[in-house]
């Protein structure tokens, strides 16, 4: 079974997000979004929110699962099975980070990091660019799945 990881914060889960898992999930067996607990960052949601959100958003596909992982992401690969992490690439800027951790992740456990171009539709995304913009009220429906946005709204108006 070919099994890969898209690891990240998700913190919340865009429409970009949802592109790089489901293009995944038509090339390998299974495809595990691992949700990054990183205890130093304030986020907007909790990890278990963000854990049920994804998992409705990819309820669609069966071969899709969502975990939560802390520490090294190759620990968590070695604990699971996963020979590879599937990350995607929206601007050159994000590939000069990636790289360097791509290969790192190589150096310490031989664990492949595949890249994919993301959709042009959404090359400008980013999680904290929707925070921000929703936060000042801006529109962000189409960048975020339906779910989400009735949650981001939802959370903001508690702020």
């Amino acid at each position: 079974m070919q099994r890969v990881v898209c690891p990240g914060s998700f913190d919340p889960v865009t429409n970009g997000h949802l592109d790089i898992i489901g293009r995944a999930a038509g090339l390998y067996d299974e495809v595990v979004v691992a949700v990054l607990v990183n205890l130093t960052k304030r986020s907007l949601f909790t990890v278990d929110e963000r854990l049920e959100m994804l998992g409705e958003v990819t309820r669609g596909y069966g071969n899709v699962r969502c975990e939560r992982f802390h520490g090294l992401l190759v620990d968590f690969c070695a604990a699971n099975g996963i020979t590879a992490v599937v990350k995607g690439l929206r601007a050159v800027s994000d590939f000069e980070y990636e790289m360097q951790m791509a290969q790192m992740n190589y150096r310490l456990a031989k664990v492949e990091t595949l890249f994919m171009t993301t959709n042009p539709l959404y090359s400008f995304l980013s999680s904290s660019l929707v925070k921000e913009i929703a936060k000042y009220g801006g529109d962000v429906s189409g960048l975020v799945p339906e779910y989400v946005l009735e949650r981001l709204r939802s959370r903001l108006a508690e702020e």
